[in-house]
């Protein structure tokens, strides 16, 4: 059998992802590329580990090439931010870089998995093995959440959408039908904190998938540490997009915002024209 590649950055996701690819008997080779994601659990579950930075593109290529690994999957938290913190980068990442008009992280992934492509190294959806992790549409707590809040909800999900068209980010915290933050650089967790503190909680808090969402990288997740982020900032809700973001550790996460009255809802897509 084929090997499959993990490209594993922070989180859990690519520790489920192990999970079900093991138990299906697949050989799996990994390669961690921040050290958070060089988890002793990760290590328990796959065949074959490496711990490469994200910046050393050739390494990881030569890697996976001398694993005759000829499929890849990328999961896990890379944020965009480390390029701009000093870390270091190889001759096959700066040229990569400075072929791009623009660096937002649609550009840089879909370099990276070009990059791939030419090595001769195919990059799959993040939904392999893992499809599961998309919730269904609806309100997924026993809290319902009030018409005020459902307007929000709605409200935030159109404007993530739109900043999300723009490549900008995926989360916007509202308040009351006005937006509080929009993530940028910095990622969902700061936004939601940034967002809490200038609308003095009961905030609403929406993270969908772009309009133009590549499954290969990015697809929107939220798990325990968004809910404890929801829970500093004393949110009133959070809405995402059904059958396009990933609940991590669903059934914790759905009980633990119960315990905390932060309502959950699910929506499709909305069209913003």
């Amino acid at each position: 059998m084929a090997k499959l590649g993990l490209i594993a950055g922070n989180g859990n996701l690519p520790v489920l992802f192990a999970q079900a690819a093991t138990a299906q008997g697949i050989d799996l080779v990994t390669i961690t590329v921040t050290p958070e994601a060089a988890s002793d659990e990760l290590n328990k579950i796959v065949d074959q580990s490496y711990q490469i930075s994200v910046g050393q593109l050739k390494e990881i290529i030569t890697t996976l090439q001398d694993e005759e690994v000829e499929e890849v999957v990328m999961l896990g938290k890379v944020t965009k931010e480390l390029l701009f913190q000093g870390i270091e980068l190889d001759q096959e990442f700066k040229m990569l870089l400075a072929q791009l008009e623009e660096k937002n992280d649609d550009a840089i992934m879909l370099a990276i998995v070009d990059r791939l492509a030419e090595a001769g190294i195919k990059v799959s959806d993040q939904t392999k093995f893992i499809e599961e992790l998309f919730p269904q549409p609806g309100v997924l707590t026993d809290i319902e959440p009030e018409s005020q809040i459902l307007d929000d909800m709605k409200l935030g999900f159109k404007q993530a959408k739109e900043i999300g068209r723009l490549d900008i980010g995926q989360t916007v915290v509202v308040k009351d039908g006005a937006v509080m933050a929009v993530e940028a650089i910095e990622g969902t967790d700061q936004a939601i904190l940034r967002g809490g503190k200038l609308g003095q909680g009961e905030v609403v808090v929406a993270k969908v998938s772009k309009p133009k969402q590549d499954q290969r990288f990015d697809i929107p997740t939220v798990g325990l540490e968004t809910l404890e982020n929801l829970i500093k900032v004393d949110a009133a809700g959070l809405v995402i997009e059904a059958g396009e973001t990933f609940i991590v550790n669903q059934e914790e996460f759905i009980k633990r915002a119960e315990e905390n009255e932060i309502p959950i809802v699910a929506i499709k897509n909305i069209k913003t024209s």
